[in-house]
């Protein structure tokens, strides 16, 4: 399995950004994919969890209401879309997939991480 991340950069407070991954090798019928992010000094961060086989993705709570989840799942392709960014969300973050249709918000159950992103935003 293999994920490929694009999109992050850098960006004013208060724009946007989009983050996209691409999963290839994937052959269960159902699986998750998320997005952590690692900011400086600072532990993996659960960010937002989607899973194929549909209901509401789950989001960290720094972040409702400003991003959003989404997933292709013809494509295996997760998209995380970024509004109203501050200075709080600069990290590399990471998509992340795990078969199975649980949300998952822990790092330790996804086997399989893109190569990390990242996005600064400045004040």
């Amino acid at each position: 399995v293999r994920l490929v991340e694009s999109g992050g950069g850098l960006v004013q407070a208060g724009g946007s950004l989009r983050l996209s991954c691409v999963a290839s090798g994937l052959t269960a019928s159902s699986f998750v994919m998320a997005y952590f992010r690692v900011a400086p000094g600072k532990d993996r961060e659960y960010v937002a969890v989607v899973s194929r086989t549909g209901g509401l993705p789950t989001y960290a709570d720094a972040v409702k209401g400003r991003f959003t989840i989404s997933m292709d799942g013809a494509k295996n392709t997760v998209n995380l879309q970024m509004d109203s960014l501050e200075p709080e969300d600069t990290a590399t973050y990471y998509c992340a997939a795990s078969q199975g249709y649980q949300l998952l918000t822990s790092p330790r159950h996804y086997p399989y991480w893109g190569q990390g992103t990242q996005v600064t935003v400045s004040s």
